[in-house]
């Protein structure tokens, strides 16, 4: 099918030259906009909870979806773990970080949109890629009943087929005829997933890629203060 083709053969191309490519030409000629543009001085209830939810929800969501997606097969195998228990897993740690991530992620969309010294500082792009992450995440977290009805039925074919076009696509030898073999709501979660990359140069989100690790090694910081002396 042509459109099965253009999704999923190369509509990902697509999206990972503009992510490489944009955010090259983002970080080289508009370094400036190259920051969380973060909002919390403008209104901090909630912000705490809020944020950390998120971050740390979306931030195991992708290294979960890296583990069970990129790294090979055989890997998960040669450790021991079949098929169906590696399903299992991904069910249950994409259902719990998911729902954090989904209460955080609401919460942070509900101050950006109503909290009005917020939204006022807000650009179309801030409002569209937390909407647009929201209805990403919405869509993985269905398709968890649908994972579920496969595992129980003892069948990890969809999940064995989601692996297998995302190795086709990384070794440039797309096969998008495996996605006939899913859920509709799994290819729903993937386009989805797909156009954050593409719209990714365009948005906060850059500061991914940049993102101090090494705060979490620094030394600690001496603060003297004044003390009054007899």
């Amino acid at each position: 099918m042509y459109l099965t083709k253009l999704i999923f053969g190369i509509y990902p191309y697509i999206a990972l030259t503009v992510f490489v490519i944009g955010s090259w030409i983002r970080f080289d000629n508009e370094q400036y906009t190259w920051k969380t543009d973060s909002s919390q001085l403008l209104s901090k209830s909630g912000m705490m909870i809020a944020s950390n939810l998120f971050h740390v929800g979306i931030i195991m969501i992708f290294f979960g979806h890296f583990a069970g997606l990129v790294l090979p097969h055989a890997l998960w195998l040669g450790l021991g773990i079949s098929d169906l228990a590696h399903q299992w897993v991904a069910i249950i740690a994409g259902l719990i970080f998911g729902v954090m991530c989904l209460i955080g992620g609401s919460m942070l969309w509900y101050r950006r949109m109503y909290n009005p010294r917020v939204r006022i500082n807000s650009r179309r792009s801030d409002v569209f890629i937390i909407t647009w992450l929201m209805l990403t995440l919405i869509l993985g977290l269905i398709t968890v009943p649908f994972s579920i009805g496969h595992a129980n039925k003892g069948d990890p074919a969809v999940m064995l087929a989601l692996a297998e076009w995302v190795k086709s696509i990384l070794l440039f030898s797309p096969r998008p005829e495996l996605m006939d073999q899913v859920d509709p709501i799994f290819r729903a979660h993937i386009f989805f997933g797909m156009t954050v990359f593409l719209v990714f140069p365009f948005t906060r989100l850059v500061h991914i890629l940049t993102a101090p690790f090494n705060y979490l090694g620094r030394a600690y910081q001496i603060v003297r203060t004044k003390r009054r002396t007899a």
